[in-house]
């Protein structure tokens, strides 16, 4: 079959991480990235495969530096993330590693967690907090590790950001301890904790064996539970790994909507290899964006449809798709977002990660109780009113994100990158370059062990 080429960008060698020209290139419905090392040889990657179509799925952006950028250009993308000049979307989300250590030992791992680096302290964490409103911020916060668990401290680094005026702060928890420890959890909801982030890969036992090592499904809706006692939002997280969960996407969908309005929504993450993986990754290991799209099309018996889904407005189009949802009294659930295809409009970055700033605080966050107060007036008000009140408790969201690692890099897409982590030299760095990590697993930033 052949080759028809799309259009030019840069990557880099999967084997030494030396910065490569790249072309993208469509072969029937799928749509690779090709490059060529001079020392290691050729590479070709999936991107992309089947609808919804690769050249529709746009969103243009007007770029935007960020206000500060700690770091100059000197050997160009990847090599000077800081944010560097070169760089062209403010912040959505920080993320800060509070340590390493964790309690699983988990196959897939983006932070090869478990290595023997010392937490950072308080006044080091607080310095972290400092150096993100310098760059612009308050912006999100997800406090992540390892296993932010771990820390006793965790509540008071949560009220630590919180009194510097941060008023989103989420954990990325594996939710073991949210599950054995409730009073744990309700100390950090005292401190001021907006949401969980929480990894889950499925509805079937089998699925937690072979991706964390032991059944692990009584304790993800333990910590549901302990969530919902508390009054916290959470967000499922599942990593999607061929041969292993994607059947069972359909059903990870339908628990999460067993728990409304807790469960706030579900993101998938197709898996990505950096970091700790089994072995480096055939085509057959890869799952893209629009087979997610369509797999929960399918697994839904059209209960919800492609059409629900939009590219993302902050981020680069080719790395998410999110589709914001009403679940009815019926058991309806009915869309208000939806794709109509490319279009001319332009929005300037800063304008789209602002927005999805306040739609992740507002929509990832447990919804306030109060008393069900709808109008006193008859018919259509008083309709009007109830379904203002279902969409304030019952909206959900269905969301994905595809990360990049050495095989699949677009520099186009780093750039346009506003998950960033706060590295422990206080900078920030797209998510993707700081878990980036060459065919033999060498870090282009991260810290690793040193024992």
């Amino acid at each position: 079959m052949s080759e028809q080429f799309l259009s030019q960008t840069e990557s880099v060698c999967p084997h030494c991480l030396r910065r490569l020209p790249a072309k993208r290139v469509q072969q029937g419905e799928q749509v690779f990235l090709v490059k060529n090392c001079p020392e290691h040889g050729a590479t070709k990657t999936p991107l992309w495969r089947g609808a919804p179509d690769y050249r529709n799925w746009a969103r243009p952006k007007l770029p935007s530096q960020p206000k500060e950028c700690f770091t100059e250009i000197e050997k160009g993308c990847p090599y000077d993330c800081g944010l560097c000049p070169e760089h062209r979307q403010h912040s959505c989300t920080v993320l800060l590693e509070v340590t390493q250590r964790c309690n699983l030992g988990c196959s897939y791992c983006f932070a090869n967690a478990g290595a023997k680096v010392s937490d950072p302290d308080l006044p080091t964490i607080k310095g972290w907090f400092e150096q993100i409103l310098q760059a612009g911020g308050p912006y999100n916060i997800q406090l992540s590790g390892g296993e932010p668990t771990l820390r006793d401290d965790l509540p008071e680094i949560i009220r630590l950001g919180k009194s510097l005026g941060f008023n989103f702060i989420q954990i990325n928890t594996n939710g073991l301890r949210l599950a054995e420890e409730p009073s744990f959890l309700k100390k950090c909801q005292e401190a001021g904790l907006t949401s969980i982030f929480l990894q889950y890969d499925g509805t079937e036992e089998a699925i937690y064996e072979a991706l964390r090592g032991r059944p692990l499904l009584k304790q993800k809706l333990q910590a549901i539970e302990h969530c919902r006692q508390f009054n916290i939002g959470v967000v499922l997280v599942p990593t999607l790994v061929p041969g292993i969960n994607i059947h069972n996407i359909g059903a990870m969908v339908e628990q999460a909507l067993s728990y409304l309005p807790t469960v706030r929504g579900i993101h998938f993450q197709p898996v990505s290899y950096f970091g700790r993986y089994p072995a480096p990754p055939g085509d057959e290991q890869r799952i893209t964006i629009p087979e997610v799209i369509r797999a929960i099309e399918e697994q839904s018996a059209g209960k919800i449809t492609r059409d629900s889904f939009k590219p993302p407005g902050c981020e680069n189009a080719l790395c998410s798709f999110h589709g914001n949802f009403i679940l009815l009294p019926s058991g309806e659930l009915r869309p208000w977002t939806k794709h109509e295809g490319c279009c001319d409009t332009t929005e300037r970055a800063e304008v789209g990660a602002a927005k999805a700033r306040s739609f992740v605080a507002k929509y990832w966050s447990a919804p306030e109780i109060k008393p069900v107060t709808v109008g006193t007036g008859g018919g259509a008000l008083r309709l009007w009113d109830a379904f203002i009140e279902r969409a304030r408790t019952h909206s959900f969201s269905i969301s994905g994100m595809a990360f990049q690692d050495a095989w699949n890099l677009d520099l186009e897409r780093l750039k346009d990158c506003c998950i960033h982590v706060m590295s422990p030299d206080g900078k920030l760095i797209p998510f993707c370059a700081y878990n980036l990590t060459d065919s033999q697993g060498r870090p282009l930033y991260r810290q690793v062990s040193k024992s």
